[in-house]
């Protein structure tokens, strides 16, 4: 009968370490993968959000729905100069502590509810918990005015005047709702509203094509930014809010205003 031999505790030992070092190898890898995956299902919300955007048009005379989400602005919001009209915010803002069923009323209340139903549709897989809305609509597309330098027919409010709506942001992942659209200059090398770096180092964007992109971030201006956590109360107010030759920058500016209003140092 022959005899079972047993793992000495060396041989034990130099398994557990070969199981740790395929662990180690591995685990990144798997981390992107899932990190893919989370991305391009955030790519699917905007996309699927775009499309009740374009229904909601369609069903307002062209009209777009309204960016700012605080309660009571759209109500003077006027369309073509000629006309006031109220038009629903696409969704709407409840207050930073706000709780979650205050926020899912703002949701329903909103312009896009009734076009794009599922609730999860308007939260990025990796918001954090308690946050029912991640994404935002820009400024250029039916937003806030006046506050600083636009380019000419801006904001837009009505779809038919978007050119080339496959170069034009209408959506981007924020990582939170505010209580009004989304922010950035046009005719300075100048962040204000924070972008969010999600699914490895960017964010992901809607065109008003309907198509959604990730936008990678290869500035290190960018990410630091985008990580830095006091920025909306006191970043964007400081000299590091101002970036030239930052390409990170150019790229979402040319997205959102159809152009840069002054000329990129290199």
């Amino acid at each position: 009968m022959r005899k079972l031999r047993a793992f000495t505790l060396i041989e034990l030992l130099v398994v557990i370490a070969i199981i740790a070092i395929l662990m180690a190898i591995l685990m990144p890898t798997l981390n992107r993968a899932r990190e893919q995956g989370k991305r391009v299902s955030c790519m699917s919300n905007l996309k699927q959000l775009m499309l009740g955007w374009d229904m909601y048009a369609t069903e307002n005379d062209d009209k777009i729905v309204f960016a700012i989400t605080s309660t009571g602005a759209e109500t003077n919001s006027t369309f073509g100069g000629s006309s006031t009209k109220r038009q629903k915010a696409w969704v709407y803002y409840m207050g930073a502590d706000a709780s979650e069923d205050q926020q899912r009323q703002g949701l329903r209340d909103g312009g896009l509810y009734e076009y794009v139903k599922e609730e999860k549709l308007f939260k990025c897989p990796t918001g954090v918990r308690g946050e029912l809305i991640t994404y935002s609509i820009t400024d250029a597309m039916n937003g806030h005015r006046g506050h600083m330098t636009m380019p000419d027919r801006h904001p837009i409010m009505k779809r038919s005047d978007i050119k080339s709506t496959a170069l034009r942001m209408v959506f981007l992942d924020e990582g939170r709702l505010s209580s009004s659209s989304w922010t950035l200059w046009y005719d300075q090398p100048r962040w204000w509203d924070q972008v969010t770096k999600r699914h490895g180092v960017g964010t992901n964007i809607c065109m008003a094509d309907g198509h959604a992109e990730y936008f990678k971030f290869n500035d290190p201006r960018t990410r630091w930014m985008a990580e830095h956590e006091d920025w909306q109360n006191q970043g964007r107010h400081d000299s590091q809010s101002t970036q030239p030759g930052n390409p990170d920058l150019h790229k979402i500016q040319r997205a959102m205003w159809g152009g840069l209003g002054y000329t990129p140092s290199q």
